[in-house]
């Protein structure tokens, strides 16, 4: 973490000076909106203080410039959650937004998943159950980030935090209900979406308020008025089959309470244990009946009472002494898309620009076994998040913003999919012996299907194709280890201006900004007359170079892209006062030095990252990434052309 660099300042280095520009003064600098009055234009609206709201709000408030907006229609901040599991890539992506530590402290850290199937030994007429494998719950290697489970309304908590503290002081609107959503058909109009919102609460019930903005994000939940309001609908269809969920405290025999485990009992169907943070709480998942054709589960009038019977009988022989059930529900297993995630038709995509937006569950629903609908809703809004800023910053044209639906419903297609099939599986009866051509489901076939696709749990499965932002893979060779339209996946390296040891995902921040990491080719020191050397020359030199002609005047050197480079020299071998400038580069109204851009691989051949990310170690590369973390290109150090060429596509000069 960097700071100081305009002059000295004590307290939390988290704590932003609050701006003082006069689009400031649209935000709210109170501890809480619960009394302010909407402004009457935005920049940005967005509806909904859901995982993917806050997300979006929290990117959009690192830019002062940005006026940022978010209306939330409960009385005041989430005290209970019910999507508590975080993927290794989501928090990848709280390491960008500054809290993930936090996040690994109060955490419970998903180690190992543990399976359990019926004995042919048995109790009675019953089955007993019996464990039957052990896997790593992530596949080793795949991040360096764990998967864990937080109660969601504590990752809400650090995301209001982070929003108070920046510079726009950016905080909710609470007791607002969105009545009425309309935008304007003429293209000239700078603030083309109108919004009406109902107050509620003491003395405020209503009072309708408008707010004007140019662009609005829905992040209202499945049941979106936003989405409504621009004509789509959830698509999909139920399973008819009703699983119940609870939280609990619990005395049991059971030796796998603190493990995620997968029973699936003979008769009594399966359930799936998801240990809570603290030691003590445990997340119950439990199969109940099937549902007729057409039939809600609201209808079976299902109890507490019955969900923890079943659950008793599931678990047998083990016993299940339930002290308190700090929150339950039923549901029925469902997966739904929407076939865009904007306001425009398929037709109106070349003639129109979008202005309205959904995201999360306004626009996908998933069962809760795959875990994936608060991660992919996060997702969402990180992808959005920054094209909203470059646009209204000048940095893109709108037409950037197309992007948004083109590579997101995609996303959330591929996921459903995994999500529905997945969610069968555990549904499906058990394979009777003899039962050869039946549609039971043996046990080793589930911990087969689960440690296959654990990437998709994982949430590194997602991978954009080419596009806009998206380069080809003619360059792939050159690092076969960093995927083009996947994520960053980071590893360790050692950062030579001190020579600490540390992730070189660290370094991606969720600043907005673009990141070209140069990986140098063997003995490469990065001097003149060297590939890295010349690069560096040509960012800073050149007409062509994407830092000239995108980095306002003005602006520090790395304000729109920031260059680092890896070496595979030790750091006891390089001096940092040897690089370019552009890799130690004066920055701030000091002209300080910036220390913190080269690193170098470690010397360990196990955890080198030429090594680990197959980087071409004779010749290395150039490795572009967006800022929400995927890779764009990747290219040979001097294609410095195709560099120029890739970015000349999507953003405009300074």
């Amino acid at each position: 973490m960097q700071f100081h660099l305009n002059g000295f300042r004590t307290g939390d280095p988290g704590l932003l000076d609050a701006a003082s520009t006069a689009s400031s003064a649209l935000t709210q600098t109170m501890t809480s909106a619960e009394d302010s009055v909407l402004p009457t234009e935005a920049d940005v609206l967005i509806v909904g203080c859901g995982p993917a709201g806050l997300t979006l709000a929290a990117q959009l408030a690192a830019f002062p410039d940005i006026r940022a907006v978010i209306v939330e229609q409960k009385p005041g901040p989430l005290q209970l959650g019910q999507a508590d599991g975080v993927a290794c890539r989501t928090m990848e992506m709280f390491q960008a937004f500054g809290f993930a530590d936090r996040v690994l402290k109060e955490a419970y850290w998903v180690n190992e998943t543990t399976f359990w199937k019926p004995d042919d030994a048995k109790d009675g007429d019953r089955k007993r159950i019996v464990r039957s494998g052990r896997v790593p719950d992530v596949e080793e290697g795949l991040s360096h980030m764990p998967h864990v489970i937080l109660n969601q309304a504590r990752v809400h908590d650090f995301y209001l935090e982070l929003m108070q503290k920046s510079a726009s002081r950016l905080v909710p609107h609470y007791s607002r209900r969105l009545v009425k959503l309309e935008r304007d058909a003429d293209t000239s109009n700078p603030y083309p979406v109108t919004a009406q919102f109902e107050r509620q609460g003491d003395g405020h019930d209503g009072t309708i308020e408008t707010i004007r903005a140019r662009y609005v994000v829905g992040c209202d939940g499945a049941r979106s008025a936003v989405r409504q309001s621009i004509g789509l609908t959830l698509k999909g269809d139920s399973a008819n089959h009703a699983w119940g969920v609870m939280d609990v405290l619990v005395v049991t025999d059971f030796p796998d309470i603190r493990f995620k485990s997968l029973i699936q009992s003979a008769d009594e169907g399966s359930l799936l244990i998801i240990p809570r943070e603290g030691g003590y709480l445990v997340r119950l998942y439990v199969e109940l009946d099937k549902l007729n054709p057409n039939e809600r589960v609201s209808s079976r009038n299902i109890t507490n009472e019955q969900l923890i019977a079943a659950a008793k009988r599931i678990f047998h022989p083990y016993t299940l002494d339930i002290k308190e059930v700090a929150w339950w529900s039923v549901y029925e297993i469902g997966q739904r898309l929407t076939d865009r995630f904007d306001d425009l038709q398929a037709e109106e995509v070349v003639t129109r620009l979008p202005h309205i937006f959904i995201a999360g569950d306004a626009c996908h629903t998933h069962s809760p076994k795959a875990g994936q609908g608060m991660n992919v809703s996060m997702q969402d809004a990180f992808n959005l998040g920054w094209k909203l800023a470059a646009v209204l910053q000048g940095r893109s044209p709108a037409s950037l913003l197309h992007t948004y639906s083109a590579e997101r419903q995609a996303v959330a297609k591929e996921l459903i999919d995994f999500d529905r099939a997945w969610a069968k599986m555990l549904s499906a009866p058990l394979k009777k012996p003899g039962d050869a051509a039946g549609t039971g489901m043996e046990p080793s076939e589930v911990q087969r299907y689960f440690v296959q696709h654990g990437r998709y749990t994982a949430g590194t499965a997602t991978r954009y194709q080419p596009a806009l932002l998206t380069g080809t893979s003619d360059h792939q060779h050159m690092a076969e280890g960093l995927t083009i339209g996947a994520r960053f996946h980071s590893t360790l390296v050692v950062r030579l201006g001190d020579g600490k040891p540390m992730q070189l995902g660290e370094t991606l921040a969720a600043d907005g900004r673009w990141r070209l990491i140069a990986f140098a080719g063997q003995s490469d020191d990065a001097g003149s007359a060297s590939p890295l050397g010349k690069l560096c020359s040509y960012l800073i030199e050149s007409p062509q170079s994407p830092l000239k002609r995108y980095t306002p005047a003005g602006a520090d050197v790395d304000a729109v892209f920031d260059v680092r480079a890896v070496f595979q020299q030790s750091h006891h071998e390089l001096s940092i006062d040897a690089m370019p400038e552009l890799l130690f580069p004066n920055k701030g109204r000091y002209g300080l030095r910036d220390y913190e851009k080269v690193f170098c691989a470690l010397s360990d051949e196990s955890q080198n990252i030429y090594n680990l990310r197959q980087i071409d170690c004779q010749n290395g590369c150039l490795v572009i990434v967006r800022p929400d973390q995927y890779i764009a290109h990747i290219l040979p150090l001097d294609a410095t052309d195709a560099l120029a060429a890739f970015f000349d596509g999507f953003m405009l000069e300074a």
